[in-house]
C-alpha cells in the first residue's frame, strides 16, 4: 500500500503537554480500528505543525480520517520514495 506524509497545520503544536498528545493520539487510534485500510507509522510535532506517516490504500482514506477525527491535513502527499544517508554511497 502506498505511503503519505500529511501535514496537520496545529498553531502551537510544539506546545502541548504529553496528556494532549495522548488525547489525540487515542482519538486517531480508535479512529483507525475503524479503517483496517489505514496504518498510523510516526508523527513529527514541530512548532505550529504536525507531519504524520501513514500507510494506506489512497489518499481518501487519509481524509476520511482526518474528517472523522476533527484534525487537519493541509497537505497530504503520496511518498514516492525514501532516502537517507546511505543513499550516498
Amino acid at each position: 500500500m502506498p505511503k503519505f506524509i500529511i501535514e496537520r497545520e496545529i498553531p502551537n503544536a510544539g506546545t502541548l503537554t504529553a496528556e494532549q498528545l495522548q488525547g489525540i493520539s487515542q482519538t486517531s487510534c480508535d479512529i483507525l480500528n475503524a479503517l483496517p485500510q489505514c496504518q498510523w507509522l510516526e508523527s513529527y510535532v514541530t512548532d505550529n505543525k504536525i507531519y504524520c506517516v501513514y500507510i494506506a490504500d489512497n489518499v481518501n482514506t487519509i481524509k476520511a480520517h482526518a474528517e472523522q477525527g476533527g484534525f487537519p491535513a493541509n497537505s497530504i502527499a503520496e511518498i514516492k520514495t525514501i532516502i537517507d544517508p546511505t543513499t550516498a554511497e
